[in-house]
């Protein structure tokens, strides 16, 4: 796939945003559900947290505004005036969240769904902006800097963070990362801002997204993967956790999971994506997570098989497979996003699945919490094996070419 020079920049540009973006989502999504659990916080007070998903299912609000700002008719692109603004609040809500503490949670959720807020704003800028910059690339680089940078920023916050949390403590754990992602979303600043004027008559809209077919046949896709992907996603760390490992060992873990297998996950799914298509890869993450779900609700309370080494292969295995698929669901999505209002559309692919994430992961908590482990990841294997005819029926079909 042949890249022209200057998009190497601009790779390496959104990979640093997105590496930020994920950093947030590691402390969120792994590192927090793992100090609250181990101090012995009910799982159902822990998937209050998936609460915090809602600016990423409501951000379709919002996106036509980011992006007739970002893209004025006539003017100079103002991408990184809302990347850097975006990333100085976040920087200022983990300062905030560090002087907290993880205790009370309740005020640690508020300034988090702060952060949420501008994190998912700063999303719509990078992804529309990279939609239109690599939109004669074929986007195959640009959607791995998206996948890859997505594991790099969660081996960060889901590892990283939790062994400086059991080393050092809440507060340095927090500012290390308020720092990180100071330094990732530097580069995107200098790359960004040479981009020149130009006259744009489209008026990025809701309505013009809607209208397209690519777009609401991708909006189903999401919403039924991320069904078959994420319903277990929040409730691995804690269930780790119950298996007798430490914070220490599951940052460890989460860290080696993203880096190691998620990078093989994404390279692998890239090739099943050029050997056997889009469709292909979507349904064989399916299954293989199926089994990792299947795998996990026979060892839950060591009645089957042993808790104790279930436990830490579900972890690891569960992030190759995620990243395997995803790399064939963005890269749909980007085939399907306009380029003159790629923040809107693919922000409303993304809706789809925060809104989703964010209802299974409530009821995830919930159903774990007063029926057990077993129970939960027994529903959420078949709940997965569900959705394969109809992911069939969907990711099939051809998305057009743009020019």
């Amino acid at each position: 796939m042949a890249v022209q020079r200057g998009s190497w920049g601009v790779i390496g540009a959104i990979g640093g945003v997105y590496v930020a973006q994920s950093v947030i989502s590691g402390v969120t999504w792994t590192g927090l559900p793992g100090v609250l659990r181990a101090q012995d916080l009910p799982l159902d007070r822990i998937g209050l947290i998936s609460l915090l998903v809602l600016p990423w299912a409501l951000k379709f609000l919002w996106a036509p505004r980011v992006e007739r700002f970002r893209l004025p008719d006539g003017g100079r692109d103002r991408s990184t005036t809302i990347v850097l603004a975006g990333a100085a609040i976040v920087i200022a809500t983990l300062v905030l969240v560090g002087l907290i503490g993880p205790f009370p949670v309740l005020p640690v959720l508020g300034v988090l769904m702060v952060a949420a807020f501008a994190t998912a704003t700063v999303d719509i800028a990078c992804d529309g902006y990279a939609v239109e910059a690599l939109k004669n690339t074929r986007y195959g680089w640009g959607n791995a800097a998206q996948v890859g940078g997505a594991y790099l920023g969660a081996a960060i916050g889901g590892g990283v963070f939790l062994i400086l949390v059991d080393q050092a403590g809440w507060t340095v754990g927090v500012w290390s990362m308020a720092l990180v992602v100071a330094v990732l979303c530097l580069p995107f600043a200098f790359v960004a801002r040479a981009a020149g004027t130009a006259s744009r008559p489209h008026q990025p809209s809701l309505r013009a997204a809607l209208r397209r077919p690519e777009v609401r046949r991708g909006l189903v896709v999401a919403a039924l993967y991320v069904v078959a992907q994420k319903t277990a996603m929040g409730m691995f760390g804690p269930y780790f956790i119950d298996a007798g490992y430490d914070l220490a060992q599951l940052g460890i873990l989460s860290g080696v999971g993203s880096l190691t297998l998620g990078f093989a996950g994404a390279i692998v799914g890239g090739a099943t994506v050029r050997r056997f298509g889009a469709r292909g890869a979507l349904v064989g993450a399916i299954v293989l997570q199926s089994a990792i779900l299947g795998l996990v609700a026979l060892s839950a309370g060591d009645t089957i098989l042993p808790t104790a080494l279930v436990a830490p292969i579900a972890m690891v295995a569960s992030a190759a497979v995620m990243a395997f698929g995803f790399v064939a669901l963005y890269g749909q999505f980007m085939n399907w996003s306009d380029p003159r209002q790629g923040g809107v559309d693919f922000t409303l692919f993304q809706c789809a699945d925060a809104a989703i994430s964010m209802v299974s992961g409530t009821a995830a908590g919930f159903v774990a919490e007063h029926f057990g482990y077993g129970v939960f990841f027994a529903l959420a294997c078949a709940v997965s094996l569900a959705t394969l005819p109809l992911i069939w029926r969907f990711a099939g079909q051809k998305a057009p070419t743009h020019a």
